[in-house]
C-alpha cells in the first residue's frame, strides 16, 4: 500500500502544488502554486517553498528554511525561473535558497546527498553539485559553481562568479574571490592554497597511484616553475592520462578569475 502524507493542520498548502506519496509537512509551513515535493520528503515548521520549486526525494528540511524566493538582483522582474534541490539532501535551521535569474541560466540547484547548515545562503543561479558539505553561515553569491565532493568550513563566503572544484576543502572563515582547482585544500581572506585535500581523497577512495599523481602536479604548478601556463604543459604531456590530472589542468586553464597562490607551506599556519 502506498503511504499517505502527513500534512499538519495549520500547515498552508497550494493546491496547485505537488506533493508525492510518504511527504511530512510541519506546522505552519508554505508550500506554494508551483511547487513539486518528491516521496518521502520531510518539511519543517515555519518552512517557506515558493517559486518553481523541485525538491527530491528524501530530502529533509529543518524549521524556517526558505526555498525558491525571488532572488536579490536588481535586474529580476518576476521571470519563471526555477530551484532543484537533489535526493536526500538535508538542509538546517534559516537556510536559504534562491532561485535563478534569467540572464544566469534560470535555475540555482543544489545537488544529492548534500548537507546545508544552519544559515547558508546559496543565491540566484548557484549550481552546487553532489555529496557537498557547507558549515554553519556559508554564504555562495550569485552564480557560484561548487564541483562534487566539496566541504565548505562554517562563515567562509564565496564571490559571485567563482568555482570551486570537485574534492576541494575550504577552511572556515574562508574568503574567496578566485577559482579554487580540485582536490586542494584552501583557507583564508582571499589567501593561499595549502596543498591538497589528502583526508578528503582518501575518504572518496582515490588509489595511491592517482593521489601521488596529483601531488606531483600540484607541486610542479604551484612550487616548481616559474609560470603556470608552462607548467601545465609539462604535467599534461607527462601525467595527463590520468583523469583526475586532466580535470585538475583542465580546471586552472579554463579559469577566469585566475586562482590562489600556494602557500610555502603544506598546512594551514
Amino acid at each position: 500500500m502506498p503511504i499517505e502524507k502527513n500534512i499538519h493542520p495549520t500547515a498552508i498548502i497550494s493546491p496547485n502544488s505537488e506533493i508525492a506519496e510518504g511527504v511530512k509537512i510541519g506546522p505552519y509551513a508554505v508550500v506554494g502554486p508551483e511547487v513539486e515535493i518528491g516521496p518521502e520528503t520531510e518539511i519543517g515548521p515555519h518552512v517557506v517553498i515558493e517559486g518553481h520549486t523541485r525538491l527530491g526525494k528524501k530530502i529533509k528540511i529543518f524549521q524556517f528554511a526558505s526555498i525558491g524566493a525571488p532572488p536579490q538582483d536588481l535586474k529580476y522582474s518576476g521571470e519563471p525561473t526555477r530551484v532543484e534541490v537533489g535526493d536526500q539532501t538535508i538542509i538546517r535551521e534559516f537556510v536559504t535558497i534562491h532561485r535563478g535569474t534569467q540572464g544566469g541560466g534560470g535555475i540555482s540547484r543544489v545537488g544529492k546527498q548534500c548537507l546545508l547548515m544552519a544559515y547558508c545562503h546559496v543565491a540566484h543561479d548557484c549550481q552546487v553539485g553532489d555529496r557537498v558539505i557547507m558549515a554553519n553561515g556559508v554564504t555562495l553569491g550569485g552564480h557560484v559553481n561548487i564541483g562534487d565532493s566539496v566541504i565548505i568550513g562554517g562563515l567562509s563566503a564565496i564571490h559571485q562568479f567563482c568555482r570551486i572544484g570537485a574534492h576541494a576543502f575550504l577552511g572556515g572563515m574562508s574568503g574567496v574571490n578566485k577559482d579554487i582547482p580540485p582536490y586542494v585544500k584552501y583557507w583564508g581572506q582571499r589567501d593561499h592554497l595549502y596543498g591538497l585535500n589528502l583526508v578528503g581523497l582518501r575518504r572518496q577512495g582515490l588509489s595511491r597511484e592517482v593521489v601521488e599523481a596529483l601531488k606531483k602536479a600540484y607541486r610542479m604548478v604551484f612550487q616548481e616553475s616559474d609560470t603556470v601556463q608552462e607548467a601545465l604543459d609539462t604535467v599534461e604531456s607527462r601525467l595527463g592520462e590520468i583523469p583526475e590530472v586532466k580535470e585538475f589542468t583542465g580546471f586552472i586553464r579554463s579559469s577566469k578569475r585566475g586562482v590562489p597562490m600556494a602557500s610555502n607551506g603544506e598546512e594551514e599556519p
